[in-house]
């Protein structure tokens, strides 16, 4: 069985983004780009499935410009057989990854598409949905813990009030929770291993799809700074001013 994984090239966690002065966007000049969490995780799963023997192959795939072969080499480097990068310039909505990724489905013919919830720069949360709308495949979200078998994936997935068990047929989409696994750390003779591992490169164009931008960002601006806080004296004093100046109560 093969199994999918989209990887995204996103601003590292760790660092404070900055806006720029225009408003048009983020800046990510000279900033430290890493794979988004998320995708970690599915990566990660979908390696663990195939050391278990249930999946043979595990392909990475990355959509954006030539800079995300970075990416797609710490994919392989944690245990992805070869990747494919579809590489563009152009902006790139959920629904745009979506159909490129239906397309290369249609192309591997893979049993599982493992992907990360979402994003961390965009937190759009709509990629993996889309794609199984897209694809008539049943979808299987937020997963915190994977078991496959005879043909089906039972997941376990959070939900407000606890925990939901659901039952799929396979082939389907899922997308991964922080629970789920804990990413290995990636070693020195794995990435140079990485280094010699197929990629393919390919252009939207050659998929068929279209993907240009259904939405427009009009502008990008910072939260309000958070203003200082005030003591009050007595219970009386925060109740009349939780009432009649924040007017929450």
């Amino acid at each position: 069985m093969k199994v999918i994984v989209p990887v995204k090239r996103v601003v590292d966690y760790n660092v404070k983004v900055r806006v720029k002065s225009d408003g048009s966007g983020v800046d990510i000049a000279n900033v430290k780009m890493s794979m988004n969490p998320f995708d970690e995780i599915a990566v990660e799963e979908a390696v663990r499935l195939k050391e278990k023997g249930v999946a043979t192959e595990v392909i990475a795939v990355s959509c954006g410009d030539a800079k995300c072969q970075e990416t797609l080499r710490t994919a392989m480097a944690i245990g992805a057989d070869r990747a494919i990068l579809v590489e563009t310039t152009e902006e790139l909505q959920p629904l745009a990854v979506a159909k490129l990724l239906k397309a290369l489905m249609d192309k591997e013919q893979p049993g599982l598409v493992i992907l990360g919830k979402q994003a961390i720069d965009d937190d759009c949360n709509q990629t993996g949905q889309m794609l199984a709308a897209l694809a008539d495949l049943p979808q299987a979200t937020f997963a915190s813990k994977v078991e496959v078998a005879d043909g089906k994936a039972s997941v376990t997935r959070e939900v407000d009030g606890g925990l939901e068990t659901l039952s799929v047929t396979l082939p389907a989409i899922i997308t991964t929770d922080l629970r789920l696994n804990e990413p290995r750390y990636v070693t020195l003779p794995n990435i140079m291993k990485a280094k010699k591992k197929q990629m393919d490169t390919v252009k939207p164009e050659d998929l068929g799809v279209d993907v240009a931008p259904r939405i427009k960002t009009l502008k990008v601006s910072e939260p309000p700074k958070r203003g200082a806080g005030i003591m009050v004296p007595d219970v009386a004093t925060l109740v009349d001013k939780l009432k009649n100046e924040a007017k929450v109560i």
